[in-house]
């Protein structure tokens, strides 16, 4: 397994190591050319090293399936990503920048309306949003913030410049496998931190705390703050653990908390005990069984009514997930520039909206060029690629689109980057995005990298773990 940089070729694809075959990236000479020093022996250890570093940590996830619930290892890919810092800056002022103007949007929906009274962004789609809760009306949280927490995806073109495929505003996830991928490469390859200065990320527990903190009804130095668990059988349950943990916080279940004359309780063997903040885990509608899904048992009953009198904080809150809308994605641009007065950093994909009856003939004519999203949904289900489809299953779809338009959006299959994946026998170039994080309070951070979700298949453009993608870590490095 002695690795050959020279057979390594990306074709035409913008690869994040090499520049093509035996060519390094200036910013990665110094990892191509230890671990092509490597021996086959050694990289089986190397190999040997992962596996057991994940197996003893306890890394996992959930799939969901016809034969169950599955629980597997995280499937981690032991070359890692780099990043420049000069890259990154620009990257990074582009999501505080996208969080700023998507949070102005949320509280404008909510409040005074101004963008549709404007006619910048159409009254109809907001209020046919499976994600528009009504409830929310005239509501103003603490520093006008309804999203504290963000995961934006982001997808590297031929032309080397970052876009945004989309926003994940409601319970954005995988920011522990992102901590937990720096954690077993240490493990691993402890001795190329001593070639490189890395921009570390271990910190983001502790800004997340903060932000949290941010968001206590009354100001205190150590508020009370829960992580609100669906349960052990949840895909994400590990990551609500470690998070919990490393906040210093109780992981909860809504069993586990009431609520009484408006005020959220947590249940303790010393009695009950006043909760400031509650991080939640759970989707809007199974988060409170008095307001949503009254079948809920996952929720707590009153939970959003102490939030709507201001007794408690609840990140992200209930009708964020508005901006999370993938047919509302595509009006991002405008709504940074109306808010904000501020051109876009970071551009989106090029996108059709498909309740628009010009665009959605557009779709519906060109669906093997094309990858069709469904606006609400997370994890890569439902949607359809297009080029890769059957003739049957393109047709299928378009029939879903012409039924129920306005919940579809697509865009083109971009070509996505590159990155060097371990392969049985040397190294293959797998298609990759990226998942930095945000947060937003009184202050904003960024994550310095995120998590690179990687497709194994070769050739894949799904890099989602439920749809069998891996991950590697993601080095942000000085120039």
């Amino acid at each position: 397994m002695a690795l050959n940089w020279k057979s390594y070729n990306p074709g035409d694809f913008y690869d994040e190591l090499m520049l093509g075959p035996g060519k390094p990236r200036r910013s990665a000479r110094a990892l191509v050319k230890y671990l092509g020093s490597l021996t086959n022996k050694e990289w089986h250890q190397r190999k040997d090293s992962v596996a057991a570093a994940i197996k003893t940590m306890g890394i996992s996830f959930t799939v969901y399936s016809e034969a169950g619930n599955i629980d597997r290892e995280w499937p981690f890919d032991i070359i890692p990503r780099i990043i420049t810092s000069s890259e990154w800056d620009k990257t990074s002022q582009g999501l505080e920048q996208r969080l700023r103007a998507l949070n102005c949007f949320i509280n404008d929906i909510y409040n005074d309306g101004k963008i549709l009274k404007d006619k910048v962004v159409p009254r109809d789609l907001i209020m046919d949003s499976g994600n528009y809760r009504k409830i929310c009306k005239g509501i103003k949280p603490l520093h006008d913030v309804w999203a504290h927490v963000c995961g934006t995806d982001l997808i590297r073109g031929d032309d080397g410049e970052f876009y945004v495929l989309e926003d994940n505003l409601r319970v954005p996830s995988g920011v522990s496998y992102m901590l937990e991928n720096r954690n077993v490469t240490k493990r691993v390859f402890p001795e190329l931190f001593e070639n490189y200065d890395i921009i570390p990320n271990t910190e983001y527990p502790s800004y997340l705390f903060d932000t949290l903190a941010d968001i206590s009804p009354e100001p205190k130095d150590y508020p009370e703050v829960v992580v609100l668990t669906p349960g052990i059988y949840n895909s994400a349950y590990f990551e609500h653990s470690f998070l919990a943990q490393r906040m210093g916080a109780e992981l909860v279940q809504g069993s586990d908390l009431v609520v009484e004359d408006d005020h959220v309780f947590m249940k303790t063997i010393k009695g009950l005990s006043l909760v400031d903040v509650v991080y939640r885990r759970i989707d809007d509608l199974f988060l409170d069984p008095q307001v949503f899904n009254k079948d809920s048992m996952l929720g707590v009953p009153g939970l959003v009514r102490a939030w709507l009198k201001g007794n408690v904080g609840l990140a992200n809150a209930p009708g964020a997930g508005v901006a999370d809308d993938k047919v509302v994605y595509t009006y991002v641009p405008e709504i940074i520039k109306y808010y904000l007065d501020e051109d876009p950093i970071l551009p989106n994909v090029p996108s059709y909206i498909c309740s628009d009856k010009k665009q959605c003939q557009h779709v519906l004519e060109n669906l093997d060029k094309l990858v069709v999203k469904p606006a609400n949904e997370s994890g890569g289900y439902g949607m359809l690629m297009g080029p890769q489809a059957s003739k049957k299953e393109r047709e299928a779809f378009a029939r879903k689109i012409k039924a129920n338009p306005r919940n579809y959006m697509a865009q083109p299959l971009i070509s996505l980057s590159t990155a060097p994946i371990l392969g049985d026998r040397n190294v293959e170039p797998r298609h990759i995005d990226l998942r930095p994080f945000i947060l937003q309070g009184s202050k904003s951070y960024v994550t310095p990298g995120g998590l690179t979700r990687v497709a194994m298949v070769q050739g894949s453009y799904v890099v989602n773990s439920s749809q069998g993608g891996g991950s590697k870590d993601t080095w942000i490095v000085e120039d």
